[in-house]
């Protein structure tokens, strides 16, 4: 036990040093006097001061406001539970450390003390007795010689009373071992109850800010799934595709090279953060285009998944490889037919557009085949972690083959009208060539070989890919060449689309020999003369945040 006595000391005393330093308020102080002090309540304040600067009216003031009351309310039950740790564990830590241990030591040193001074009575009297012995045989008498038998006798008492009390010190010790363990049991189940009502507090606030933030219309949409933009707006086309979609219907459709000629970085940079807080200024884009087109192109291929699906993917490439053409068309419509509801939405409404842009083919130069190479790997591609560039290159062809047909055949796929305009903020759409509002575009006077010339000059190295993939289908006579691969099991189920959608058997497609023929260059030698009396451009419009 004595052994153990010191040990126990050591331990006790550097467990009561590190608790207590895990204390963030000052030890020994009340509630009120150490909540000042608290590093959450400090934190609390802070962010009620900047609710109340930013205002209610601002979503960040409101998120301040709801965290800093919930860290208020974290700090009392932070000042609760230490406050209960130093009463029940530091504080009886410190007394067993620095009070009990040591008293037991004290009077194990007094015992020594008590022996020592027996020994030495004992050693005087025997000393007095042998001094007697010699001078006469007779035992020590007398005054004398009584004293120190009684000193002894004295300091022999005094040694078995101290080592009664220590050995009763020392019993006690052991047997309140199972106390002293019991604080520390204390110390988890106060910090238990401390976490499991801090838990609670923040259960209760996250519903509260997740429905304000729920509540917030003005979300992002780029890069941001398309069912969760849907369902915060309320909308069933994506905002960013109605409004490009609606700004080129009023003023990019007789645009040459639209989706082919990349905007400028800036304008494009804008437009899309315009785009994100769902106003955008359409007097202000009518002159570009192309950065619409960018803008749209940008927010097909941010999307986390194409808007064809990953889980699609390997059917839309199996029916691109069907050689015979009605069973192709027929495997596409089937494929259509099994996309979820608010991508069927979308991908109609875009290839709606779409092919209502290649009527205009003889001026903007964007033939089917033209906008599917452009356009179609924004649309679909392959769920993979190499190297994405490579990766399409290689079924680029197959992309096309699949959203061609699609463009072409969009009354087929797609029955019925479709309401470009879903927001109503649109007059008729108004085609006019915005060729005179750059200073690079060619004059329509030149030379047919200076026009060619200076268009190659003022090509941006952006859309290198673009031309490269038209030039190769150029000199491919525009057929489409897919590579074999193989079949995957289609995955999923498919809702019931609207009455309108009517099975291809009471739509058949046309035959081969009836499709309009494709032409043998996707870029004509030179563009037909275009008269047209554009009307008078609209103001200004804004597209509202979500009805």
């Amino acid at each position: 036990v004595e052994k153990r006595l010191e040990l126990v000391k050591q331990v006790t005393h550097s467990t009561h040093k590190k608790l207590a330093a895990c204390l963030q308020g000052q030890q020994g102080l009340d509630a009120d006097k150490r909540s000042k002090k608290l590093p959450l309540t400090t934190l609390a304040q802070c962010l009620m001061e900047g609710s109340a600067v930013l205002g209610e009216d601002s979503l960040l003031g409101k998120m301040l406001r709801l965290c800093g009351e919930a860290e208020d309310k974290l700090a009392q039950e932070l000042i609760h539970f230490e406050l209960q740790v130093e009463r029940d564990v530091i504080e009886p830590l410190f007394v067993l450390a620095e009070v009990e241990i040591p008293n037991i030591q004290k009077q194990r040193k007094h015992l020594a003390k008590l022996v020592l001074d027996m020994d030495s009575s004992r050693t005087r009297w025997q000393q007095s007795a042998k001094s007697s012995s010699l001078a006469s045989n007779l035992q020590p008498s007398g005054a004398k010689a009584d004293a120190l038998r009684e000193e002894m006798e004295e300091a022999a008492n005094r040694v078995e009373i101290c080592r009664d009390q220590l050995s009763a010190d020392m019993y006690n010790f052991v047997a309140k071992e199972i106390d002293y363990a019991n604080y520390f049991q204390t110390l988890i189940e106060v910090q238990a109850e401390y976490h499991r009502k801090s838990l609670a507090l923040l259960q209760n606030v996250l519903p509260q800010i997740k429905a304000q933030q729920e509540a917030w219309m003005e979300k992002p949409s780029f890069g941001k799934p398309l069912e969760e933009h849907l369902a915060v707006s309320g909308r069933e086309i994506a905002f960013p595709v109605e409004a490009c979609v609606t700004m080129l219907l009023e003023c990019g459709m007789q645009e040459e090279g639209l989706f082919r000629v990349a905007p400028s970085a800036s304008k494009l940079k804008k437009l899309k953060a315009a785009l994100d807080c769902c106003v955008v200024d359409v007097q202000e884009y009518s002159a570009d285009p192309h950065a619409i087109a960018g803008a749209l192109k940008s927010y097909l291929r941010e999307l986390p998944e194409p808007l064809m699906t990953f889980e699609l993917y390997e059917e839309w490439i199996q029916a691109s490889n069907i050689p015979e053409q009605e069973k192709r068309l027929q495997a596409l419509w089937n494929a259509c037919e099994k996309l979820p509801k608010a991508n069927y939405n979308n991908i109609r409404y875009l290839i709606k557009f779409l092919a209502k842009l290649t009527e205009y083919q003889d001026m903007n130069k964007m033939t089917p085949s033209n906008v599917a190479i452009v356009l179609g790997p924004n649309l679909l591609w392959p769920q993979a972690d190499g190297n994405m560039t490579e990766l399409m290159t290689t079924v680029s062809l197959q992309i096309v083959g699949i959203i061609e047909p699609l463009i072409q055949h969009a009354d087929w796929f797609f029955p019925g009208d479709i309401e470009f305009n879903v927001t109503g903020n649109y007059g008729s759409p108004m085609h006019v060539n915005h060729n005179a509002n750059y200073s690079s575009m060619p004059s329509p006077d030149m030379e047919q070989g200076e026009r060619r010339q200076h268009d190659l000059a003022r090509r941006p190295l952006s859309v290198a890919t673009d031309n490269m993939m038209l030039e190769f289908y150029k000199k491919d006579g525009m057929g489409v060449r897919v590579m074999d691969t193989s079949w995957v099991a289609r995955r999923g189920t498919s809702a019931v689309r609207k009455a309108s959608s009517t099975p291809p058997a009471l739509h058949p497609p046309m035959s081969p020999a009836d499709l309009p023929a494709a032409p043998h260059s996707p870029i004509p030698e030179q563009a037909p003369d275009i008269s047209t009396t554009p009307s008078t451009p609209p103001t200004s419009f804004g597209f509202p945040p979500a009805a």
